[in-house]
């Protein structure tokens, strides 16, 4: 902010008909950190007291399921069982694996569109729909 101070020598100085908006941006800075710090803390959560469930506690599983569909159309069941697509249902609740519990699919790039969807068929038919498809991340 710029002003010219008049020549002549006089003790006064003529008065400035703006606004000084120093003071207000000052007011503003601190509002603004004010309401930044009490927002947060501001928030509460509806207190609600939930029903407890019968039911058994399902098991977490931290080793995660996989399929694998090779090349030559072999359906390998986590790292080393081969498993016929026919009993796959049969096999995968025979090993204990809940319908609600997500597979993850790897299939071969050979693999044709085709046989990958008639294994999630097979899949579905047998009630598992939570399924993942599994790939490589592509480095550009």
């Amino acid at each position: 902010m710029a002003f010219n101070l008049p020549s002549d020598t006089s003790d006064e100085l003529p008065e400035q008909h703006e606004i000084n908006v120093t003071p207000f941006i000052d007011v503003m800075l601190v509002l603004l950190i004010i309401f930044m710090i009490a927002a947060p803390l501001a928030t509460v959560s509806v207190p609600v007291n939930l029903p407890s469930v019968a039911t058994p506690q399902q098991r977490v599983d931290d080793v995660p399921t996989y399929l694998t569909l090779q090349q030559d159309l072999t359906l390998t069941l986590g790292d080393s069982e081969v498993v016929d697509q026919l009993i796959l249902g049969q096999e995968l609740q025979r090993r204990g694996i809940d319908v609600q519990q997500p597979l993850l699919l790897r299939a071969d790039s050979a693999v044709s569109y085709g046989d990958l969807m008639a294994l999630m068929n097979t899949l579905a038919q047998a009630g598992y729909n939570k399924i993942a498809l599994v790939g490589l991340e592509k480095l550009s």
